[in-house]
C-alpha cells in the first residue's frame, strides 16, 4: 500500500497553500477535500444559470504577496483588480464616500468635518504604524516565550527591538492599541458619526463582537494588513471570484506534482502510539501517511476527528474553550441589471466599492445587542459589493451579481437550529434594508442565496461558520494561537501539523498559516526551505 509522505485534510487556500509548498520541496503530497469541489471559503460557484458567486469570502485583500510570487500564481491564471472607495448611506438620504484620490477624499471628508478631514492624516499614519510592525510577523513561526531555545529567544529580540524603534509615546500607543475597542480607537481621531461608523465595519467583519468591545481595534488592523499591487490596505476582485485564489494554488500544487482527491471527507485521523499515520476517510478507505497536516479549524481537527485518549486532557479542554463563535451571514444575489442608488451621484465610482447601510456606531452596537439575544440583526451592518462592475465574467452581459456580508447572524437562533421560516426572514431583513436605499434593488432580484452561519459550518466544515476559525482577541493571538505551548503548528500528537486560520496569523484569505507551517514542516525533516520569507516594508 502506498505511503504519502504528507496528507493534507482540507483543500481550502491554507491546506492548499501548505501542500504547494511542501511538494516543491519533492515531499510526496495528497490533499483531500470532503466536498466535490475545491477552495473551502475562497470558492467561486454557479449555483444560478450563468451567474458565478463567490458564496463566502468575497474580496481579496490579504494574500500575502511573497505567497503569490513564489508559487507564480500569475501563471496559473490568478488576478486581482483592485476596487475603489467605500460609501456609507445614511437615513437622511445625504451618505459618506471614501475614496482613493486624497484630495477627493479629503474634500468628501470635509463636507461632513473640517476636524475629520484634517484628524484622518495623523489616524492613517498612526494605523498604518500599527500596521507595518504587525505585518512583519505574518510570515514567521510566533516564538515561544517560556522557551529558551536559540530560534524562539532570537525572534523575541528582534520583536523586542521592533518595538523599542517605536520610542517610548509609540510604545504606549501600540500596548494600548491592542486592548483598545475600535469605537475607544476611532473616537481619538474622528467627531462625525458616519466617519467612525464607516472605519469601524473593518473591526467588527467576521467577530462575535460590538464595536464597543475591547480587542476590536486590531481586528480592524487585522483587515488593514492587506495589499494589493503595494498598495496596503487596498482590496481588490480576484477575476473569476474567490474561487480563482483556491484555483491558483491548486494549479502549482498539482505542476509540482501533489494529488488532489476531492469527495474525500476526512472521518478520523489515525493515531497510534501517539502518532499520525495517515486518515480514515467517510467512505472507510484508510490512507497512509508519515504525517498529517490538518488545516480544519482546531475543534473539528482535535474534537470531532481524534479519539479523546489519544490527546492530553489539558490540551483538549484548551480547545474546547477555544473562542469560535459565529456571527455572521451572508447573501449572493443575481440581478438582472444594475441598481440605483439616488443619494449617488450618477456614474459615481463608489459604486465600484463597499457599500454600507448604517450611519452610526449606536445603531451598531444595537445590531449586536441583537445577537447577543441570540437572534440575527434586524438593523443590519452590510457591506455589499457588486463586484461584476469591475470583473463581468461573473454574469451575463448586462447582469449583475451582489454579494451582502452581515452582521450579525447568530449559529443557532436561542439556542436551536434555524428553521426554514426564520431564514427566509433573515434574508428578507437585508434585502429590505438595502431596498430603503435602492428603489429598483427588490425588483432586479432573480435569485438570492441565503447563508447563515449553520449552513456554512454544515457546507465547509468551519465550526460555526466563523471565517477566522476562532476570534482575534489578543488571547487567542500569536503564542496563544490555538493554545500557548502549541503555537508553532505542531501538536501533542507527534506527525500530526495544524495550517488552518486557527493558526498564527489568523483568518482571512491570506495563506500565511499554510505557508509558516510547511516551513516548520520542511525544518523539522531537514529538507531544503522552499518558503519565501517576509519582504519587508516595500
Amino acid at each position: 500500500m502506498r505511503t504519502y509522505d504528507a496528507i493534507v485534510v482540507g483543500a481550502g487556500h491554507n491546506g492548499l497553500t501548505a501542500a504547494a509548498f511542501l511538494a516543491r520541496a519533492g515531499l510526496d503530497v495528497v490533499c483531500v477535500e470532503k466536498n466535490d469541489y475545491i477552495g473551502g471559503a475562497a470558492v467561486s460557484r454557479n449555483l444560478y444559470k450563468d451567474w458565478i458567486y463567490s458564496n463566502c469570502s468575497y474580496v481579496c485583500s490579504l494574500l500575502r504577496p511573497e505567497i503569490y510570487r513564489a508559487l507564480e500564481l500569475h501563471k496559473h491564471g490568478l488576478q486581482i483588480t483592485p476596487f475603489g472607495g467605500l460609501v456609507q448611506f445614511m437615513e437622511n438620504g445625504d451618505y459618506f464616500g471614501a475614496y482613493h484620490d486624497p484630495e477627493v477624499a479629503y474634500r468628501e471628508m470635509a463636507r461632513h468635518s473640517r476636524h475629520d478631514a484634517d484628524s484622518y492624516k495623523t489616524y492613517r499614519a498612526d494605523t498604518m504604524r500599527q500596521c507595518r510592525f504587525i505585518r512583519d510577523f505574518l510570515l514567521t513561526t510566533p516564538p515561544d516565550p517560556t522557551s529558551f531555545r536559540y530560534r524562539d529567544v532570537r525572534e523575541l529580540v528582534r520583536i523586542g527591538g521592533k518595538f523599542l524603534e517605536m520610542g517610548e509615546d509609540r510604545m504606549y500607543e501600540t500596548l494600548r492599541f491592542w486592548t483598545m475597542s475600535v469605537a475607544g480607537y476611532l473616537d481619538e481621531y474622528f467627531e462625525t458619526d458616519v466617519i467612525k461608523a464607516a472605519k469601524s465595519g473593518s473591526g467588527i467583519i467576521g467577530t462575535a463582537l460590538g464595536v464597543h468591545s475591547p480587542g476590536t481595534a486590531y481586528v480592524l488592523l487585522h483587515h488593514y494588513m492587506g495589499e494589493v499591487d503595494g498598495n496596503v490596505g487596498s482590496w481588490g476582485y480576484a477575476r473569476g471570484g474567490m474561487g480563482a485564489v483556491s484555483g491558483a494554488i491548486a494549479g502549482a500544487f498539482r505542476a509540482y506534482g501533489g494529488e488532489l482527491r476531492t469527495g474525500a471527507g476526512v472521518d478520523r485521523i489515525v493515531v497510534r502510539n501517539n502518532r499520525a499515520g495517515g486518515v480514515a476517510l467517510e467512505s472507510g478507505e484508510e490512507i497512509d501517511g508519515r504525517l498529517v497536516v490538518s488545516a480544519m479549524d482546531v475543534r473539528r481537527t482535535f474534537l470531532r476527528c481524534i479519539d479523546r485518549s489519544d490527546l492530553p486532557g489539558d490540551f483538549r479542554r484548551r480547545i474546547e474553550n477555544f473562542k469560535i463563535r459565529g456571527s455572521s451571514g451572508k447573501l449572493n444575489i443575481a440581478l438582472d441589471g444594475l441598481p440605483t442608488f439616488p443619494a449617488l451621484p450618477e456614474g459615481s465610482p463608489l459604486m465600484l466599492g463597499d457599500m454600507h447601510f448604517i450611519d452610526s456606531l449606536e445603531r451598531m452596537e444595537r445590531a449586536y445587542d441583537d445577537w447577543k439575544a441570540g437572534t440575527w440583526s434586524k438593523d443590519p451592518y452590510i457591506d455589499m459589493v457588486i463586484p461584476t462592475l469591475t470583473d463581468p465574467t461573473m454574469a451575463p452581459p448586462g447582469k449583475h451579481f451582489a454579494s451582502c456580508f452581515v452582521q450579525y447572524c447568530p449559529h443557532r437562533i436561542d439556542g436551536r437550529a434555524w428553521t426554514s421560516r426564520e431564514k427566509d426572514a433573515f434574508g428578507q431583513t437585508v434585502i429590505d434594508r438595502i431596498a430603503n436605499y435602492s428603489p429598483d434593488f427588490r425588483d432586479l432580484i432573480l435569485h438570492v442565496e441565503v447563508r447563515t452561519p449553520e449552513d456554512i459550518e454544515r457546507e465547509i466544515g468551519i465550526t460555526e461558520g466563523n471565517i477566522f476559525h476562532g476570534e482575534l482577541t489578543l488571547d487567542q493571538l500569536l503564542f496563544n494561537r490555538p493554545v500557548p505551548g502549541f503555537a508553532q503548528y505542531r501538536t501533542p500528537v507527534n506527525g500530526l501539523w495544524m495550517c488552518g486560520s486557527g493558526t498564527h496569523p489568523g483568518g482571512g484569505v491570506m495563506a500565511a498559516p499554510g505557508a509558516n507551517a510547511a516551513r516548520e514542516i520542511l525544518a523539522d525533516l531537514n529538507r531544503v526551505n522552499t518558503v519565501p520569507e517576509n519582504f519587508g516594508d516595500d
